[in-house]
Parts: C-alpha cells; sequence; structure tokens
C-alpha cells in the first residue's frame, strides 16, 4: 500500500505487523572531546600559570627584586600559560607542548628561583642590564613563537605527494638497521669495558672513553661519534619495534619480532640508561618512547607534559647522584626547595646574558659562523682550521669558567649569530615549522594509520630530543642528529606494496 506526501512524492506505508527497522546511527559530526573536565582544568592552568610562579616568588631569599626579577615573574606566567594551553588542548601538540615545557621550568620556574634566592649556578658575568635584556628577549623569542604557530593556522593542509604516499618504514631495511645497532652499541659496550660500566656513573663512562683514546683534549668528536652511534640507532630500531607492536596484530603474533623487541630493550637498557646518560638524552628516550607506545592517547600526551613540570623539580636533582661514583659524589644540603633548582643544570637565562655580554665586550655578530659550524660539525679542523667551537665552550672560555661544558640556549645561538631581529625571525620560524609538523602528525598519527608510519615515529624522537636542541649548544647536538637522520633515511620508503612495508 502506497500513499502520497505533502510533496506528491509516494512513499510505502509500513505494514503494522512488520517490526520497525533499527535506528541508524550516524557517527558523530565531531571527534570526541579530549579535554579535562572544569573542575580539573581551572586549577591546573591556575597551579602552572599563578600558584607556581607565585610560591616560587614568596620564598626567602637575598635577590634583587628588579626590572629583570619582574621580567622574570612574567616570563615564567606566560609560559605557564601556554603551556596550560598546549595540555589542556583537544589535540596533541607534541613539539609545541615540548617547547612550552622546557620553556616553562628551564627558562622560567628555575631562573625565577635564582633570582629569588641570588645564586645562579653559572656566573653571570656582565652589568645587570645584560641579564635584563636577556629576560626580555626570552619573552620576546616566546612571542616570536607563537606568532610562527598562529601564522601555520591559516596556511591550508596540501594533498600533495605526501598525502597520497605518505613515507612508511622499509621491512627489510629495519633488519639492517637492528643489526647495525647490535654492532654499534656492541662496540660501544667493548670499548668501555663490559656491561657494568654502564650502571657505575657518568664520570666512569667518561673516564672510559678517554682510556678508549677516542677523546682528545682540543676535540671531542670521537667520544661524539662513538656516543652516537652506540645509542641511536637501538634508540630508533626499538622506537619502530614498538609502533609496529603497538599497531599490528600481525606483529604480536609473530615470535620473530616480540623476540626482536625484547632484545632491542635489553639493548637499550645498557647503553640508554638514566645512570650512564646525561639527564637530558633520557628525558629524550622516555619522551619517545611514551609518545611511540600511546599514539593516539591524548591522556597519555597531558599526563607526560604535566610529569615533566615535577621530574623537573624533583627527579633532576635526585639523578645528579649518577654523575659521579663513590668516591667523588658530594650529597648537597639544601635548606630551601629552590636551592636544587640553583645549583643543577638550568644555567640557560644566565648563559644567555653572557652571550650578549660577550658580543658586546667587541666578539661581535658572527652572521651565521656559529650556526655553519653546527650544520658540518663533521668537517675536521685539519681541513677547516677556523672551525667555531661550540657557543657554550666559546663564551665558557672567555668567562674564564674552569668547566666550560655550558649551555647555550636557541635564544643565545640566534643571537650571536643573527643579532635581535634574525633572533626574533629564527623563533618565529621554528613556532611555524613546529605547527604545521604537529598538524600532520595530528592527521596521520590517527588509528589507522599504518604500523610503518614514519611520521608516527619521527616526531615522538624529534619531541623529546628538542629539550637538548633548546637547551644547546647545537654543535654538542648536531652528532646525534646527524646519526638518527641517516638512521631514518636507511629504514624509509615511499612503496606502498605489502612485501616492503610493516603490516
Amino acid at each position: 500500500m502506497t500513499t502520497t506526501d505533502e510533496r506528491g512524492t509516494a512513499g510505502k506505508i509500513p505494514d503494522a505487523a512488520t517490526p520497525a527497522p533499527p535506528p541508524v546511527l550516524l557517527p558523530p559530526p565531531v571527534a570526541p572531546r579530549t579535554l579535562l573536565s572544569r573542575a580539573a582544568s581551572v586549577p591546573l592552568a591556575l597551579g602552572l600559570t599563578v600558584f607556581m610562579p607565585l610560591l616560587v616568588a614568596v620564598q626567602t631569599g637575598t635577590g634583587v627584586h628588579d626590572a629583570a626579577y619582574y621580567l622574570q615573574i612574567a616570563l615564567t606566567m606566560y609560559a605557564g600559560a601556554r603551556l596550560s594551553a598546549m595540555i589542556l588542548t583537544s589535540r596533541r601538540k607534541l613539539l609545541q607542548g615540548s617547547f612550552w615545557l622546557f620553556v616553562y621550568m628551564a627558562m622560567g620556574v628555575a631562573p625565577l628561583a635564582q633570582a629569588v634566592l641570588g645564586r645562579v649556578p653559572t656566573p653571570v658575568v656582565g652589568p645587570r642590564s645584560d641579564l635584563t635584556l636577556a629576560v626580555a628577549l626570552v619573552l620576546v623569542g616566546c612571542a616570536a613563537f607563537d606568532v610562527g604557530s598562529l601564522l601555520a593556522r591559516g596556511r591550508p593542509g596540501g594533498a600533495g605527494r605526501g598525502e597520497k604516499r605518505p613515507a612508511l618504514v622499509h621491512r627489510r631495511r629495519l633488519h639492517l638497521l637492528v643489526l647495525l645497532a647490535f654492532a654499534c652499541s656492541g662496540l660501544f659496550v667493548v670499548k668501555l669495558g663490559g656491561p657494568a660500566v654502564f650502571f657505575s656513573s657518568r664520570q666512569e663512562i667518561i673516564a672510559g672513553i678517554e682510556e678508549a683514546g677516542v677523546s682528545q683534549a682540543d676535540s671531542q668528536a670521537g667520544q661524539a661519534f662513538l656516543r652516537g652511534f652506540g645509542t641511536v640507532p637501538a634508540l630508533i630500531a626499538l622506537l619502530a619495534y614498538a609502533r609496529w607492536l603497538v599497531t599490528s596484530w600481525r606483529a604480536r603474533r609473530s615470535p620473530a619480532v616480540i623476540g626482536v623487541f625484547l632484545a632491542l630493550v635489553g639493548l637499550n637498557l645498557v647503553v640508554n640508561n638514566p645512570i650512564s646518560n646525561p639527564r637530558y638524552w633520557f628525558l629524550t628516550v622516555m619522551f619517545a618512547l611514551l609518545f611511540t607506545v600511546f599514539p593516539v592517547s591524548a591522556a597519555m600526551y597531558r599526563s607526560a607534559l604535566s610529569l615533566g613540570v615535577i621530574m623537573a623539580l624533583v627527579i633532576f636533582p635526585i639523578s645528579d647522584r649518577f654523575r659521579y661514583d663513590e668516591k667523588n659524589y658530594k650529597p648537597v644540603e639544601s635548606t630551601s626547595m629552590l636551592e636544587p633548582l640553583a645549583m643543577k643544570d638550568y644555567d640557560q637565562v644566565g648563559m644567555f646574558a653572557n652571550t650578549i655580554t660577550f658580543v658586546d665586550s667587541g666578539a661581535r655578530h658572527r652572521f651565521g659562523r656559529q650556526l655553519a659550524g653546527s650544520v658540518l660539525f663533521a668537517v675536521p679542523r685539519s681541513v677547516w682550521p677556523g672551525k667555531p667551537r661550540d657557543t657554550g665552550v666559546m663564551v665558557g672560555q672567555w668567562m674564564g669558567a674552569v668547566n666550560t661544558n655550558l649551555s647555550s640556549p636557541i635564544w643565545a645561538e640566534l643571537w650571536i649569530d643573527f643579532g635581535p631581529l634574525g633572533m626574533a625571525g629564527g623563533m618565529a620560524a621554528m613556532g611555524y615549522a613546529a605547527a604545521r609538523v604537529d598538524r600532520r602528525f595530528a592527521a596521520r598519527g590517527t588509528r589507522r594509520a599504518p604500523p610503518g608510519s614514519l611520521i608516527s615515529l619521527v616526531v615522538p624522537l624529534v619531541a623529546g630530543y628538542s629539550f637538548i636542541l633548546l637547551r644547546g649548544p647545537l654543535l654538542q647536538a648536531s652528532g646525534r642528529v646527524a646519526i638518527a637522520l641517516i638512521c631514518i633515511a636507511l629504514i624509509t620508503t615511499w612503496r606502498q606494496d605489502k612485501g616492503s612495508v610493516l603490516r
């Protein structure tokens, strides 16, 4: 039986005895929300932006309350607001989140604690005005980073070759990387005298490298290559297998894949453990693993950024215990909760001020010379006699420091090469690039992404290593970057056939 509706179209009247069809459940118009509830997000934002800076500022100390002090408070609050936004966003922004986590702790809370106590880990040799200028320039750089990320929002995502043929991990070349990782890490372990030294202290590792004859007084290239090839291929191979197991049921049913993964876990426990490695490198390992094992977890992303603050305040000072052996370790008795932040690795703002003083003392800007030295780090000094030293060492020697293993944050690297305008432009370019990569990662790093998705492997690694790049010096960080690029190039393919890629 049929009838005609108001528009004159014929429609069939369902029979009373015929059961009505089940309702069709349409997919939601937008993805489910991953934001925290208001009850959790408001205290988090207020805690990072207001309560933490004020808690530090009200502590007892001998610091001077001048323009540098109030600018430092403003910088800490600004970074806290931006870090809160990264944690509370509905999208995972790995590169931007890592940037703001570093700024909040290393350029915000820690220097504020030093300003309150009137103590710094590295002496600021110039006038107080240079420190004020350094804090102001850090603020300018952060604002430029935000401008760059805003410009990236207006850029529509293209549908070029990369969208149609994404880069994937080549299965057979991954096997070659595994062999390379075991060979290089095995050589690293043998050169240093066996696995036991990797569970003693970082001082023992340095002594072992010197005894192996790969470290020279005027060049650290041999040490950098040995440590780089001994740690980086093992980490990238582990990340690739972890990604493969997490996203592929075939891999989880393969005893061979599980066996290689477990062997890589054991290898990384030896060469990439927190006892024998610098704290920033272990932070790289931890962040890269978390974001690879939990590729689409918004909860893990938020937890990683939130716990990063706790790690910087608590875990970093404790992990200094692994730097020395029993004979040379001298426990520090602190009378204030802020003292560990004034005695550890947080010398970035002070070193930026020293870099400004160094340039103003007659050294002048280098107009890209320092950057060229970092990019061409592998060129021996016998070929390039005037090859620049890394910025931290150069400024430290000018200061007359005994220990010249000093940081040189990206703000200082850009400043010494290109001045204030170049620094602002460089930070804006970084913000633009980070936002573009985060958008592409959010679009491709989904549950439907193939197990061999290269961007799902590389972006977590870059997010972790960004702490080292931001801290500087760039020349010291370039070795592992180059080795990582070699490993990634080895396993990269654009072929889509099932026999070549991970499934």
